[in-house]
């Protein structure tokens, strides 16, 4: 099992959009991300360091295992 990294919040978007994801908007600190196919829809806070329990949880939702996200970065 890989380590999971200490990134922030734009450096998680960063590697997101680079398998299709999109910002569609932002409500404070929190920007929303969309990908039409698969549908998939996930909040990232815009923090400094995100939260591992957040970071694993974003990953999940991205349908992503945590070697393929390190690949992404």
């Amino acid at each position: 099992m890989s380590k999971l990294p200490r990134v922030s919040g734009q450096e998680c978007i960063k590697a997101l959009t680079k398998i299709g994801f999109e910002e569609k908007r932002q409500q404070g600190s929190h920007i929303v991300l969309r990908r039409n196919d698969p549908f998939a829809q996930l909040v990232v806070p815009d923090h400094k360091e995100l939260d591992r329990g957040t970071l694993r949880a974003i990953i999940r939702q991205a349908d992503l295992s945590v070697e393929e996200f390190n690949q992404l970065l």
